[in-house]
């Protein structure tokens, strides 16, 4: 078995593919304020925003390294005055752009310029399928906002996609939900159920569902999508606690997926910023070349020699990876152990114990702590 050098490489794992999957996290300001928010619950701490000209060297880079889609993300990236412009560029080189988006600073003006800069796809949020739910979870009055964003979308001949993170105080709401994004003509709805690290795991036992609810859940997609047939694709993705083995995260780190945080922080995963131990680089004084390639940051976890048992003598390693890194650490402070959602692992009874929890709590009983709302006043006071 290899050894990880000095510099985090893995001398005996391939070389990896390049990077097809670019997201640029161009800022970390935002209008909501959500309580599952996957940004870093320190984000008003980090560093100045690039400006408009290191975002346009990093999609030339990463185009000449073999990226091919595109995601804008944030915060909320139509806070940037100069989206239209990445978007112009970004189209200009060749990539597939998607724009993920709450819809806030969305108005026609906006998006009749951003369809003329060449912008392919946009992926509107909502919070839930009610004004009162939508607006709380936000800490926002923004669902009739939201409304009239998704019809200009369609108005535009974008295709209709949604994304709602699910949760325990919306989950129930499912079948409302699909509901909701029948009426608006969506093509595409991801009921992406809460990933636990950022602000969603500062508020993990208020957000943790129990194993009914998602089973519920689950039932009610399964009964929408026979009714609708395919005039609407629907996914919904089970919780990482409620499975008995990990996903395969990102495909791996540092195997398709290159993310830039507003202050050029490259990560080879949206959270990865809190692993310890690791220096990643950033765009600002290293190319996406010497990123993807040279760095410890996206090299440490490729191959398997990073591995400890049971993940390295696992049949299943190469499937799923070991599972996330980010999870193994929340859960067991160390981020090269196997991820607890596996049962295989040691600390897999972390993962039963927060469901467990869940479970027993009853139908309106206290969260036992208020929630923690994304902001800066929240970010500059919390230490991860």
């Amino acid at each position: 078995m290899s050894a990880v050098t000095a510099s985090g490489a893995d001398p005996g794992a391939r070389r990896p593919g390049p990077p097809l999957w670019l997201l640029l996290e161009l800022t970390y300001r935002c209008p909501l304020h959500c309580v599952f928010c996957y940004n870093p619950l320190d984000f008003a701490r980090t560093g100045p925003e690039l400006a408009t000209e290191e975002w346009l060297r990093v999609l030339r880079e990463a185009r000449e390294q073999g990226a091919v889609q595109l995601g804008l993300s944030g915060g909320e990236p139509l806070t940037r005055d100069d989206l239209e412009i990445i978007v112009a560029e970004a189209h200009r080189l060749g990539f597939y752009t998607n724009l993920i988006t709450s819809g806030v600073g969305l108005n026609e003006t906006r998006l009749a310029a951003l369809k003329a800069a060449g912008l392919d796809h946009i992926q509107l949020s909502f919070q839930d399928s009610s004004r009162q739910m939508n607006d709380f979870l936000s800490s926002t009055r923004t669902f009739e906002l939201k409304s009239k964003v998704a019809a200009l979308i369609k108005k535009y001949d974008y295709p209709m996609v949604l994304n709602v993170v699910l949760h325990r105080l919306n989950i129930d709401h499912v079948a409302e939900i699909l509901d909701m994004a029948e009426r608006m003509g969506a093509e595409y709805v991801e009921l992406a159920n809460t990933q636990f690290y950022g602000w969603a795991w500062k508020n993990r036992e208020q957000l943790m569902p129990s194993r009914e609810q998602v089973r519920r859940a689950e039932e009610a997609t399964r009964r929408f999508r026979e009714r609708v047939g395919g005039a609407m694709r629907v996914f919904f993705v089970v919780p990482d606690y409620f499975e008995n083995r990990p996903k395969p995260c990102m495909n791996g780190l540092g195997s398709v997926f290159l993310t830039v945080t507003p202050d050029g922080t490259a990560l080879p995963c949206h959270a990865a910023r809190m692993l310890p131990g690791l220096e990643f680089p950033n765009v600002r004084t290293s190319s996406v070349r010497q990123v993807w390639y040279e760095s410890e940051g996206f090299n440490h976890y490729r191959g398997d020699a990073w591995m400890k048992e049971p993940c390295r003598s696992c049949p299943e390693k190469a499937k799923d990876f070991g599972g996330c890194r980010c999870q193994a650490y929340l859960l067991t402070g160390d981020a090269a152990n196997a991820d607890p959602v596996c049962d295989r692992s040691v600390h897999h009874h972390r993962v039963t114990e927060a469901v467990a929890r869940a479970d027993a709590r009853k139908p309106g009983d206290p969260p036992g702590q208020p929630l923690v709302f994304r902001s800066p006043e929240n970010s500059s006071t919390l230490h991860p």
